[in-house]
């Protein structure tokens, strides 16, 4: 996997790759003193160079049939389906720190997925028309928004990454696309894919800045007409002040679309089977290290139920091997950077700490190879604990242990404990529980 040699990766602006003097480096998460190469890192210049190339491609873009647009994307899934699959997924195993099966469900199959479901709801909207009646004809004409798409993307999934340049796109809009520094490595394979699929130049545009150097030229163009983004509430909520504070500035209204935080519960109703809960718990929390926005942080379970529950889960967390993602055999690899360690070590930290927690499996963690956390579970007499409210992003688990009777206050404090609602599993063989909680929450 380390035999090839390190590389560049420059913007992608129109037809040209520029290369910077301002480099960073790319460094695996899991052997950080590894050298992948290094990234060039654009400026403001660089940012309205790539804005003029996507709004002279955009008249030609957008005039192009929808079907011959379409074309291209299908054309990028066969490819990443067939030559590019081994290549996306050992990038994304190499700079992401994800085990070839995350790698594989997430660069392949899930992009190949969006690529070809995404071709199939354009149809589905292009093909939606309003009545008409006897001797009227009423017509919809779906066009793209006037100016361009700003695509801001996450580490965590390569498929994401692709898909929220490639969907806006596919409908005749051009994109200026920022990815997460801690994924260019991958990020450099889906432009070359979709250069291999035919996209013409200027329709996405890779320019990687800083976000506030990137941020400060777009938000105060006139010609920004959207937003796709994935990423944390905090940068959610201030991107959009911006866009807000600038309002009177663009030629039309911004469309704003983004998936922010989570803090995803797993709640065990007491009809709920012990050693389905405890799988629900060991993968939904730990997989690709809990860095996914849709991934397990808090669960509460039933006193009836813990000690089955505790056990399992216990015996899961040992029999994790943890490590570089070039053994296949590993289920847990190392969080994605230096700042995200020492975040989520803090957490830990936390608990540790406290009088109203306890740590059951895991805590330990060692950055001097690699960014490696144990899969930690916390147990807490507090509903409200620290890592119970807080978006920790990384393999923890916190569990309170509830009285089996106090069912209907326990799912409100699943609904009052923290600002996030992403995602939640309700493990129940109630009927009527499950209903109560699915309406409640």
């Amino acid at each position: 996997m380390y035999h090839q040699k390190p590389i560049h990766i420059p913007l992608y602006i129109g037809s040209e790759e520029v290369k910077t003097d301002n480099r960073l480096p790319m460094n695996p998460p899991h052997d950080h003193k590894h050298n992948l190469g290094d990234f060039s890192v654009g400026d403001a210049s660089h940012v309205e160079e790539a804005i003029n190339c996507a709004m002279k491609a955009k008249s030609a873009w957008s005039s192009l049939p929808w079907e011959s647009r379409a074309t291209i994307f299908l054309k990028a899934a066969d490819l990443l389906a067939g030559p590019y699959r081994d290549e996306m997924n050992a990038a994304t195993m190499l700079c992401q720190s994800k085990n070839v099966f995350q790698a594989e469900i997430d660069a392949s199959c899930e992009l190949i997925d969006f690529l070809r479901f995404n071709v199939a709801y354009m149809q589905q909207i292009y093909a939606e028309q309003p009545e008409s009646s006897d001797g009227i004809l009423n017509r919809l004409e779906y066009r793209p928004l006037e100016g361009f798409i700003f695509a801001i993307t996450p580490f965590n999934f390569t498929a994401i990454a692709a898909n929220l340049c490639a969907a806006p796109a596919m409908l005749g809009n051009v994109v200026i696309w920022k990815p997460a520094e801690t994924q260019i490595y991958s990020a450099k394979g889906i432009m070359e894919l979709f250069q291999a699929a035919g996209l013409p130049d200027g329709v996405i545009n890779m320019v990687t800045a800083s976000g506030k150097t990137i941020s400060n030229v777009i938000f105060n163009n006139k010609h920004f007409s959207g937003l796709h983004f994935t990423g944390s509430t905090d940068v959610f909520r201030t991107l959009w002040k911006a866009i807000g504070n600038n309002i009177e500035n663009y030629k039309s209204y911004p469309r704003i679309v983004g998936e922010t935080g989570g803090k995803d519960f797993i709640i065990a109703h007491k009809s709920a089977v012990a050693s389905e809960v405890a799988t629900a718990i060991s993968r939904g929390a730990f997989e690709y290290q809990g860095q996914k926005c849709s991934a397990a942080s808090r669960s509460y379970i039933p006193n009836n139920l813990w000690e089955e529950v505790k056990n399992q889960i216990i015996s899961d967390c040992k029999s994790f091997k943890m490590g570089p993602p070039d053994d296949t055999s590993i289920f847990i690899n190392a969080v994605i950077s230096e700042k995200a360690f020492d975040r989520i070590s803090k957490y830990i930290d936390f608990a540790k700490q406290s009088n109203e927690a306890v740590i059951i499996s895991g805590g330990n963690y060692d950055k001097s190879i690699g960014y490696f956390i144990e899969p930690t579970i916390i147990v807490t007499t507090n509903p409200h604990f620290k890592t119970m409210v807080e978006e920790v992003f990384g393999p923890v688990m916190t569990i309170y242990v509830y009285d089996s009777d106090k069912w209907k206050e326990t799912i409100e404090l699943v609904n009052n404990t923290s600002e996030y609602a992403l995602t939640g599993a309700i493990l129940s063989l109630d009927r009527y529980a499950i209903e109560y909680a699915t309406k409640s929450l």
